[in-house]
């Protein structure tokens, strides 16, 4: 996850501001362009059931890449975990694009970037979009040690939940195809945003979701418009809250509350609560900004310590070294990956 909401002083709405400003001029011109946002209308949707999602599968996926370590860029880990993510996507039949360049981090470093493009059913115009970010942060800086904020975290639930839920849809749609498209996109790079102890600046914002960045100036087709994007962060804890988020409100309310109701008609309403919280900075962000509407699913807890962020918090596990693969709760895992399966498998 990109931008706290307790420590960040940053006026959020100021920043989107400075975003649609700046992307005006930056994106513009930067390869192919998205087609024009179409209206917020968006497919038909029946109430079949859709096939079980199994949770059980999916931790173990979720196990898998908190096992290889850190998933930073870069480094071993990150490398065999993406080299993991690819022949599995391959085995459960997607057509694999692998995106590779270059960011500039908050230190000025240039890094590798790689990300991952899985599509089912490539033929297929009628598509959605699903994504999560499969790196994970290099520093600790939310945890109680200060001799352990300088050192990365496994990352099981920021960042491994999100890719575990996507590739176990993936199993499930090699044994159950559809008639739509699916477009899995891992983006790297996310959680290489400016720690906690630096001092805060507004430019702050585009050291995070450098993936998702370096994606809408570079699709990988050109022309490429979804009927919508659907993206998970922190989608994996226990006692999770995904309330309706400001920017995926502003953005698709449409899709939001589509995807809400089908959670609370399938019996997940305790999850998928019909709060509305503050905006935050994640990859969502720029793909609104380049024409894609993506709303984001995230675990956003209701808290009076942050009220002017929209009273929110992201669990005390958040950016420390307690997030690790103690906090995954099946039941959690199951809530979304159920819901996302009711959704794609009713577009008419």
């Amino acid at each position: 996850m990109a931008l706290t909401g307790s420590t960040r002083r940053i006026s959020i709405i100021a920043i989107l501001l400075l975003i649609i400003f700046v992307a005006l001029f930056v994106f513009r011109g930067c390869g192919p362009q998205p087609a024009p946002p179409k209206s917020p209308t968006h497919t038909v949707q029946s109430d079949v059931p859709a096939p079980a999602f199994n949770a059980d599968s999916c931790f173990s996926f979720v196990k898998t890449q908190v096992d290889f370590g850190p998933r930073i860029p870069n480094s071993r880990a990150h490398e065999s975990c993406g080299n993991w993510m690819v022949e599995k996507l391959r085995q459960y039949g997607a057509k694999i694009i692998e995106q590779k360049g270059t960011a500039r981090t908050w230190e000025r470093k240039e890094i590798p970037l790689r990300n991952i493009i899985a599509e089912f059913n490539p033929s297929a115009s009628k598509r959605i979009l699903l994504a999560a970010h499969w790196d994970t942060r290099p520093y600790a800086d939310k945890d109680s040690s200060q001799n352990m904020q300088k050192k990365p975290i496994d990352g099981a639930n920021d960042g491994g939940s999100g890719v575990g839920v996507l590739i176990e849809l993936a199993r499930m749609i090699h044994s159950n195809p559809l008639e739509i498209g699916i477009d899995m996109l891992f983006f790297d790079a996310e959680d290489m945003g400016k720690p906690e102890w630096e001092k805060d600046e507004e430019s702050d914002i585009y050291t995070w979701c450098l993936g998702s960045q370096y994606w809408v100036k570079n699709p990988h087709k050109a022309g490429y418009q979804p009927m919508y994007g659907i993206l998970l962060d922190m989608v994996g804890a226990a006692d999770a809250r995904f309330n309706k988020e400001g920017v995926s409100m502003n953005s698709a309310p449409d899709v939001v509350n589509m995807v809400w109701k089908k959670a609370q008609k399938i019996g997940y309403g305790e999850y998928f609560q019909d709060q509305e919280t503050g905006e935050i900075i994640d990859d969502h962000v720029f793909l609104n900004i380049a024409g894609y509407r993506t709303i984001d699913i995230i675990d956003m807890r209701p808290s009076t310590l942050t009220m002017g962020f929209g009273g929110f918090q992201f669990g005390s596990f958040h950016h420390t070294h307690k997030d690790n693969i103690n906090v995954i709760d099946r039941k959690t895992l199951k809530a979304v990956g159920q819901t996302l399966s009711q959704v794609i498998y009713n577009v008419k």
